[in-house]
């Protein structure tokens, strides 16, 4: 397969996991087990920690190192910098999450529903992102990145995508949505990741002396929401745990798919 090829199923797949995720509100009869989400949660962070490191970081790292740099400083910078803009977006946009009744960011008279689909959309920019710097980082030809390790990536996010559209979706029909909207919103709060990816994909290709800095940038905006929202929610009631070991085999999972293809 070519380059624009893998560029563009890598861009897709994620989208696809979130579609199909979104999917099951056609087949689930009423909420989610509370095991079953918090297993879902714990194994979405654990995908997405793993990604991270493995995809993200160490490639900054080597990158910089391969051209005489000193691998920490855009592992740090960029990292920190990812964590500050998800949260001043996290305060600036209204959103509202799905276990909650309290709105955050800007004062907004939204619909609940339409909250609920602003804060999904917000945590799935970072995934878009994630995938579009890889893609560019395998474009550049001073970087390690290959094919297939953008693969490995597209094809982890778009697994740990599937739970959490299932997660998103079935819960927006308590908020008196029909099936076929919750679906609706589900598959937009996904669309979000292809653009994030084709724009991130457009400024590393403006600015390639700082693709090292825009991959840590993408693992500090996922690890914000790993650390802000997914694993909160995984120690929700009563302690349990089966976040614990979904985070486990998510993360596993993710290495070696990593490891094995990158």
């Amino acid at each position: 397969m070519t380059e624009t090829s893998i560029a563009i199923i890598g861009i897709m797949l994620p989208l696809l996991g979130t579609t199909l995720g979104a999917a099951m509100v056609f087949f689930i009869k009423g909420k989610l087990r509370s095991g079953m989400k918090k297993a879902l949660l714990g194994f979405a962070s654990g995908v997405m920690i793993a990604a991270s490191v493995w995809s993200l970081i160490i490639p900054a790292i080597d990158m910089t190192e391969a051209n005489g740099g000193v691998g920490w400083i855009p592992a740090v910078v960029g990292f920190l910098l990812g964590i500050g803009f998800l949260l001043l977006l996290d305060s600036k946009i209204p959103h509202m999450h799905i276990n909650s009744e309290e709105q955050e960011g800007r004062p907004s008279k939204a619909h609940r529903s339409f909250m609920l689909l602003f804060a999904v959309t917000l945590h799935n920019i970072p995934e878009g992102m994630a995938v579009g710097v890889v893609i560019a980082a395998m474009l550049n030809s001073e970087s390690s990145i290959s094919l297939a390790g953008v693969m490995a990536l597209s094809i982890g996010i778009a697994i740990q995508n599937f739970p959490e559209g299932a997660i998103i979706s079935t819960p927006l029909m308590d908020s008196g949505l029909s099936k076929k909207k919750a679906f609706g919103y589900g598959f937009l709060s996904g669309a979000v990741e292809p653009v994030a990816a084709l724009l991130t994909i457009l400024l590393a290709s403006l600015i390639t002396p700082v693709l090292p800095y825009i991959l840590t940038f993408a693992a500090g905006a996922m690890i914000y929401v790993v650390i802000e929202e997914l694993l909160p929610e995984t120690h929700e009631g009563d302690h349990s745990n089966i976040g614990a070991i979904g985070f486990a085999i998510g993360f596993a999972l993710m290495m070696v798919l990593d490891v094995a293809l990158g």
